[in-house]
């Protein structure tokens, strides 16, 4: 079920035609994630939105483990998921949803049990990259990926360098596959994979939003653009509910924070084409994790040069978004 990269899911149905969905979590996530999940899915509830929910197991644990192995089950949401955005009517529902999901859980009081430490740490990626360009010369296609790594590494050091940001409560993975929507009207109706719940400054959470929903072509191809239509109903979108609670430094982050993202995924992608160990890979279309990786470190580079050439016109578009009136 889905195009998830880390964990293994299943749709089931039962013979009374009720239906759940069943996660094998992926052994990167600790089980103490579920505890979070379900705090955070309870505030959603409580606040009268629509939300998956973890369901318990017959002696009351959130999951069970089996084998060595981590299963739970959460209530089935009923919608479509995309991979990418088709039109800005759902990138401005998509926006808008965010926004609702920040609001809501601004005011909600929990220290994490599953603590995550330097997520979107781009420092840290980009030195990992370093060390597997060192330690991995021996891959077949070294020769191939060292320039693309290069080419990462060199645009990162002329990155600006974000302002100190409040943390907040964020999903941690908010790209369109994690947003449900009605398939009748349109409408983003929840978030879904509550794995990378975190606090962290809301720009990076924004930066990795953007970054996948106004990239119309995806992530599995090199030509990649940013589209600047999604970006302004995205954008406005969020707005339209966070304009009460996000700061004015929060918002002037918003686009350097995405193109940070962006090279933070690509040297991401690039170290796994070297390491094949971490992002699952599609073999109907590629013919090896390191294929895959590439393209998917090729992709994230082209949308970030595309985004780096309109970065003007995307400031303006946000100060537009949350101007008054």
């Amino acid at each position: 079920m889905g195009t998830g990269l880390i964990n293994q899911t299943f749709l089931v149905r039962t013979a009374d035609h009720a239906q759940f969905v069943l996660q094998r979590l992926n052994p990167i996530f600790s089980s103490a994630i579920n505890v979070d999940i379900d705090v955070v899915t309870r505030q959603i509830e409580t606040a009268g939105h629509p939300t998956p929910r973890l369901v318990p197991a017959q002696h009351g644990q959130l999951w069970v483990e089996s084998a060595g192995e981590t299963w739970r089950v959460l209530t089935y949401v009923a919608g479509v998921c995309c991979d990418t955005l088709e039109d800005p009517h759902q990138a401005r529902e998509a926006g808008a949803l965010l926004a609702r999901f920040h609001l809501i859980l601004s005011k909600l009081q929990h220290e994490f049990v599953n603590v995550r430490p330097g997520v979107h740490d781009t420092a840290r990626h980009l030195k990992a990259l370093w060390n597997v360009l060192d330690s991995r010369q021996d891959h077949p296609n070294y020769v191939e990926i060292e320039p693309l790594a290069k080419e990462i590494l060199s645009l990162a050091a002329q990155l600006p360098v974000l302002p100190g940001l409040p943390d907040r409560i964020v999903h941690g993975d908010p790209k369109i596959s994690n947003v449900v929507f009605d398939d009748a009207d349109g409408k983003a109706i929840c978030m879904i994979d509550f794995d990378t719940l975190t606090r962290m400054p809301l720009p990076l959470e924004l930066g990795d939003a953007f970054r996948s929903w106004c990239n119309p072509a995806g992530e599995d191809t090199p030509q990649t653009r940013f589209s600047l239509e999604l970006f302004a109903t995205a954008i406005s979108g969020y707005a339209s509910v966070a304009s009460g609670f996000i700061e004015p430094e929060e918002r002037s982050s918003v686009v350097s924070a995405t193109r940070m993202i962006m090279l933070e995924l690509a040297a991401r992608f690039c170290a796994d084409a070297l390491t094949e160990s971490y992002f699952a890979w599609n073999p109907n279309k590629f013919s090896s994790r390191s294929e895959h990786n590439r393209v998917r470190a090729e992709g994230q580079l082209a949308v970030y040069r595309s985004l780096t050439d309109q970065a003007d016109e995307a400031e303006r578009l946000v100060d537009q978004a949350f101007s008054p009136g």
